[in-house]
């Protein structure tokens, strides 16, 4: 699909996403919303905790319908690099069910939004009698910009974010698990993102939600945009470590195992931004089915449509986690710029620069 005229820069005083500035990632429709709650009976939760200027954090909650120990969701997970707390993987991946929403927070407080998920699960309709749970929560670490040490995310701001969860648009940048994080040099955050792929005739929606903290050079629809792009209104110092959780949800009907070869190629998209992979970074993906056990299951060969509108979900997701972000300074006086507009749009409709080759 031939990328559209972009539009003149605006004044950078508004935050947009990436269709509104004309930047148009892959073919596929996306859903009316062109967000992970397009699947339908999937809610999103964000619950924020700020106290100027040194906390910037938050917990968000993905949640299925129907989820719990009686009524699981097909899953699949997948591990890029695994410096990372994902707590619950190791069922996760065994059973190849989902059992709780899935929660994203800040590295240190992952346990305790862990035991307060548990609390809260056990408290839901038909969890009356249940022995055993395996909560699900992923992490970033969000230290540059907030005191980490504090664990300032409790029990109250889990339950918030699960008790507001709801379908609708949903809340990206500076919100929820991404109140605190940086990625590609640019501070960043939530974002997501869906399409609407046709498999075999049948067409299903897949829903993509982001928790961007990890380093690299930015990369947009190919082009590598380098610091010296942005001048001085360029990244801060960026540590190359960094990690990046990914939720998809899809109403196809996956079997686990068809839910866990997608959720390679969402960490796979990951590359399209620039980011690096690199020895610190947590980089995983967790991928669940919304279908009933009665519909007809895709056959594997159908999915290459599936794979490439979770690729281009996951880019965009990201983009868009980084144009909704603003710039935040925080612990230590640290600050992430937020990605200038005005810079990025000159910068994307410049002729591209090709280095000339010489042979000796």
């Amino acid at each position: 699909m031939e990328q559209p005229p972009l539009p003149r820069p605006s004044s950078g005083a508004d935050r947009r996403r990436a269709r509104d500035l004309g930047i148009v990632i892959g073919s596929a429709d996306t859903g009316p919303l062109n967000a992970i709650t397009d699947v339908p009976g999937v809610r999103v939760g964000h619950s924020t905790v700020r106290r100027e200027p040194d906390v910037h954090s938050g917990v968000t909650a993905v949640v299925p319908h129907p989820v719990g120990p009686r009524t699981p969701r097909p899953a699949g997970v997948f591990t890029g690099n695994g410096y990372g707390k994902l707590i619950g993987t190791t069922q996760l991946a065994e059973l190849g069910t989902l059992e709780t929403p899935v929660l994203l927070t800040s590295t240190l407080s992952a346990f305790r939004v862990a035991d307060a998920l548990v609390g809260w699960m056990l408290q839901r309709p038909g969890c009356e009698e249940v022995l055993s749970l395996n909560p699900v929560v992923g992490e970033c670490n969000d230290g540059l910009l907030s005191d980490i040490r504090a664990r300032p995310v409790r029990e109250e701001h889990v339950r918030a974010a699960l008790d507001t969860a709801s379908g609708g648009p949903v809340a990206e940048g500076c919100v929820g698990a991404g109140t605190g994080t940086v990625a590609l040099g640019f501070k960043a955050g939530i974002g997501t993102a869906s399409r609407v792929p046709d498999l075999a005739g049948r067409r299903f929606t897949a829903g993509v939600l982001v928790q961007a903290n990890f380093g690299g050079t930015l990369r947009i629809l190919g082009r590598t945009l380098t610091p010296a792009s942005f001048g001085a209104d360029g990244p801060a110092p960026a540590s190359v470590a960094g990690s990046c959780m990914i939720v998809v949800a899809t109403d196809a009907p996956l079997d686990a195992r068809q839910l866990t070869r997608v959720a390679r190629r969402a960490v796979f998209a990951l590359a399209r931004t620039g980011a690096s992979y690199s020895h610190g970074s947590g980089d995983y993906a967790i991928a669940f089915g919304t279908a009933s056990a009665s519909g007809a299951p895709v056959a594997d060969a159908d999915l290459g449509p599936l794979f490439e509108a979770v690729l281009d979900g996951v880019e965009e997701a990201v983009l868009n986690s980084l144009l909704a972000a603003t710039t935040t300074t925080g612990f230590g006086g640290r600050t992430a710029p937020a990605l200038p507009v005005d810079l990025l749009l000159e910068n994307l409709a410049a002729p591209p620069h090709h280095p000339s080759v010489t042979t000796g």
